[in-house]
């Protein structure tokens, strides 16, 4: 009936239309413009025969839809919300051409059926789906609400509480749960799939299942009174209770929903269009889908490096602390055995009890079983010996972060491995080329540095020295992918991509301090702007001796930029015995009242530090704090670009999300950067330059303010 490159229509004897999605050079289905327009041909096609008596919607491939191309969204979102908002409406008309035909229509829901798959899917009469398949509306993950009808179907078929469920988490649900609720009306084996569907679907062509009383359904409004209006109000305060604004999806497809609850099927799909249209035009929206395309492009560029690589089939980390042990539950949980070597008993005990304490806690919320923990400590080998080291193919060095005992650590462990073994160094601020210095074979070696904690953060910096080889890059890529990590490979420099960045940060927050800013104010703004703590805050979680150690690591690299005109508050206080939360003293004070509740509370030892130490006070908005902080990460995040530290502006913003947690919805510092518009950075850049050499704009970032370049 119907033949295209993504679309395919045969009829059978049964005059059952079998309409099969199979998206051209590409392993799995996405709605692209494409498929859209293909899919309209072949309703267009069936609508010229009168032998059709009923429609099955399936998928060749190994999931029925994984959504609109997200791909597409770049461009479409730079028109505005009515533009945006027609668009919608078009897909609409083709999603109710399906529900509108003049018999009744089935899909066959296999492995995922995602966004505007799974609104596909609702627009069918009948669900089927197989055992193992997930079904999902995600879009509020992208900052936006389901724009093809989602989001009133799905609400009139199972109810405006169950499907705001789905649609304000975004998380995929099990197809037992979606036939509990409603959502799919049969659930069986992959195998039986088809069979089912078909068996369904003779069903209604025969009357002997109403079609038309379950469309009519689908599309009816609830009553308009009282009762109604008491029921929606009272999900919009039980639901809209601790929704964060800064993200306003959540809080716009439940006011769409619960407001378009009691409205007629078509002025329903116009509201969901206007809201789609007002959420796809905004800033969160940019952001989100431009981190969805960059942990793609990540994933892309990790793929093409692993392939390069050698699988890491055994391990070792060196040093057995809090890192080492991290390292080493992350390698043996995802399958890569390895040995933790320290000096001391007692160091091994510490390194096994993280491991230990980390799946203990996986246990507790029902992810990991005792069996499972068992297995992952069984793939841990805690030793005092290089022995076995000559089989290691790969070693990560964790030890203390001194240079001296770096470099003599390594230079022992390379006469202990096979010459064809890669060396690495979970250092946070030394140079690799320094490192390397001390090593035989400096081509095989690396930074990979882990953040604290292990198994929490997802980044891990793979540090590329002036002789690190491709082949060396390739596999700690490929053996931080398989810890199940995403690694981004930087060049060498002091502080390298995070630390580097973060340090002018920290330098702005000490000019403010100096200037008689309370860093409880200072905190309260930058959480406010979207970070998930304030730099006080996240200094003392840090340690204040860390801090100290990196800043003076960034100072002596970049001693025209990142010297200071005041000796750091933070130094002060080191020096006074506060390492923050380490030993409970900072910023703030940590601990437990009486009743056993954990307490944060200004630190009396800073407040004097202050006291005798600032001489000045200022009068400082908060917009004035945010640019003061945020200008010295963004140039030197700039200058990272710049410099080829990174090779594009998606590793430097992705480096910051994942390594420092970036406030999502900016998107990183660069892409923070373009939704202002160079201009008008640079404008605020310079209204600040008395401020010192953070605050000057590089030659490149001058000439994007002149032509208005953007980093995206």
């Amino acid at each position: 009936m119907y033949a295209g490159q993504s679309v395919s229509v045969v009829l059978t004897e049964q005059g059952i239309a079998e309409l099969v999605l199979d998206t051209s050079d590409a392993a799995v289905n996405v709605l692209n413009a494409h498929l859209q327009d293909e899919l309209g041909q072949a309703l267009a096609a069936l609508g010229t025969s009168d032998q059709v008596r009923g429609l099955l919607i399936s998928s060749a491939k190994a999931a029925f839809v994984l959504g609109a191309d997200i791909t597409e969204f770049t461009a479409l979102f730079d028109h505005d919300a009515a533009e945006i908002a027609r668009w919608a409406g078009k897909v609409h008309g083709l999603y109710n051409a399906i529900e509108n035909l003049p018999y009744p229509t089935l899909s066959l829901v296999n492995g995922m059926a995602l966004g505007g798959g799974m609104e596909l899917a609702l627009a069918t009469d009948f669900r089927v789906a197989d055992s193992d398949a997930k079904l999902g509306l995600p879009e509020v993950t992208l900052g936006i609400c389901p724009g093809w009808g989602g989001t009133v179907r799905l609400s009139r078929l199972i109810g405006a509480e169950a499907a705001l469920g789905w649609m304000m988490s975004g998380k995929p649900n099990k197809a037992s749960v979606a036939l509990e609720q409603g959502a799919v009306d049969a659930v069986v084996p992959v195998d039986e799939l088809k069979a089912k569907g078909r068996e369904l679907l003779l069903a209604a062509i025969n009357g002997e299942q109403d079609y038309l009383a379950r469309r009519q359904a689908k599309q009816a409004a609830l009553p308009a009174g009282d009762e109604t209006a008491a029921a929606m109000a009272a999900l919009r305060t039980t639901l809209g209770k601790g929704l964060d604004p800064r993200y306003p999806a959540a809080g716009a497809i439940l006011e769409t929903v619960t407001t378009a609850m009691t409205e007629p099927f078509d002025k329903a799909l116009a509201l969901e269009a206007r809201c789609f249209g007002q959420l796809a035009s905004g800033s969160v929206a940019h952001s989100l889908v431009g981190l969805f395309l960059n942990d793609q492009f990540l994933k892309k560029k990790t793929r093409n490096w692993a392939k390069q690589g050698q699988p890491v089939t055994q391990a070792a980390v060196l040093g057995a602390g809090i890192m080492g042990g991290g390292i080493a539950y992350q390698s043996a949980l995802n399958g890569t055995p390895i040995r933790m070597k320290d000096i001391t008993q007692q160091a091994l005990d510490l390194g096994m009890a993280t491991a230990s304490s980390i799946l203990d806690r996986s246990i507790s919320k029902g992810k990991m079983t005792e069996a499972g923990k068992e297995a992952v400590l069984a793939n841990i080998t805690p030793q005092l010996s290089y022995e076995g080291f000559v089989d290691t193919g790969y070693v990560v060095e964790a030890v203390v972060e001194r240079i001296d005992v770096k470099k003599s650590v390594l230079a022992e462990t390379e006469q202990k491995v096979a010459d064809t073994a890669i060396l690495a160094s979970n250092t946070s601020t030394i140079s690799i080329d320094l490192l390397a210095a001390a090593l035989q074979r400096p081509d095989q070696f690396c930074g990979m540095h882990f953040f604290n904690p292990v198994h929490a953060m997802q980044l891990v910096e793979v540090i590329r020295g002036s002789q690190t080889s491709d082949a060396t890059v390739a596999t700690t890529v490929a053996y931080a992918a398989a810890m199940g990590k995403t690694p981004i490979v930087v060049h060498d420099c002091p502080g390298f991509l995070v630390n580097r960045v973060l340090f002018p940060y920290f330098n702005g927050f000490n000019r403010l301090l100096m200037d008689g800013v309370d860093f409880e104010r200072i905190d309260q703004v930058m959480e406010e702007f979207g970070w998930p703590m304030g730099p006080a805050y996240l200094a003392d979680v840090i340690g204040l001796d860390t801090m100290v150690h990196a800043d003076k690591v960034l100072e002596d690299g970049f001693p025209e930029r990142m010297s200071h005109d005041d000796r750091p508050i933070i130094e002060t206080l080191l020096a006074g015995g506060a390492l923050g939360q380490k030993n409970g003293v900072g910023f703030y004070e940590y601990g437990k009242d009486e009743h056993g509740k954990r307490y944060k509370r200004r630190s009396a030892q800073v407040s004097a530090i202050l006291e005798d130490r600032v001489s000045r006070v200022m009068e400082v908005t908060d917009a004035e704090i945010i640019e003061r902080m945020m200008i010295p990460m963004c140039m030197e995040t700039v200058r990272c670009l710049e410099e080829g530290i990174v090779d594009s502006a998606v590793e430097g913003d992705m480096g910051l999300i994942l390594g420092l947690g970036f406030p999502r919805f900016r998107g990183g510092a660069l892409r923070y950067i373009d939704s202002m518009g160079a201009a008008a950075f640079a404008e605020k850049v310079r209204a600040h330059a008395e401020c010192g050499p953070l605050y000057r704009l590089t030659p490149g970032m001058e000439e994007r303010a002149a032509t208005g370049k953007r980093f995206y």
